[in-house]
């Protein structure tokens, strides 16, 4: 029964990070400059990472683990195989040598790190949100020790940027929205836990 469950909560998550690859956040102003008219603001991210830390504080560490698991294996086996398209910029073997592929190898052990402190204590707001940014931080933690040793090691293509801007386009750009994605999955997490009673 607990293995089904599991197995559940990792479909879910594979579908909801293969959804939010696609779709890029958006917020509003504040509503009392709706008076003026209805701004709609990018925050320079997608679903993606929200999905990994929402399904580690809905499903635990084992299915979330799995969830990216099969994410990242889809992404490279569909694209090769059939050239279907899960990961942003292509997939298959090739993707290994994007500068981006370290943070998509750290979705698992993030994954894994926010399902696993998201359980270790009793349902409180505080504390999905620290899981969360823990997971956030392996992602980062991941993707920051991919970079360096794929340029020393020339994995990357020739028309990669430097280090230095892929650090910052990967690393440092991405944060701001990814903290508001930490915000929004802690209290969603939060309110489903308690519907669901667990």
């Amino acid at each position: 029964m607990f293995a089904t469950a599991e197995l559940l909560w990792a479909l879910i998550g594979l579908i909801l990070t293969i959804g939010g690859t696609w779709l890029e956040v958006f917020i509003t102003d504040v509503p009392w400059h709706w008076g003026n008219g209805f701004a709609v603001i990018s925050l320079g991210v997608s679903f993606q990472v929200g999905a990994v830390l929402l399904i580690g504080c809905l499903g635990g560490k084992n299915a979330a683990a799995l969830s990216q698991i099969a994410y990242l294996s889809l992404g490279i086996v569909l694209f090769q195989a059939f050239d279907l398209q899960v990961f942003t910029q292509g997939g298959g073997v090739s993707y290994l040598r994007e500068p981006s592929f370290g943070y998509l190898l750290g979705f698992i052990p993030a994954a894994w790190v926010c399902g696993y402190l998201a359980f270790l204590e009793t349902l409180k707001l505080e504390n999905l949100a620290l899981s969360c940014l823990g997971g956030l931080a392996t992602i980062h933690g991941v993707g920051l020790v991919y970079l360096p040793l794929a340029y020393v090691l020339q994995w990357t293509g020739e028309n990669t940027p430097s280090l230095a801007n892929a650090i910052f386009t990967y690393s440092i750009a991405p944060i701001p929205g990814q903290l508001v994605l930490v915000c929004a999955v802690s209290v969603l997490a939060y309110g489903m836990r308690k519907v669901m009673f667990y």
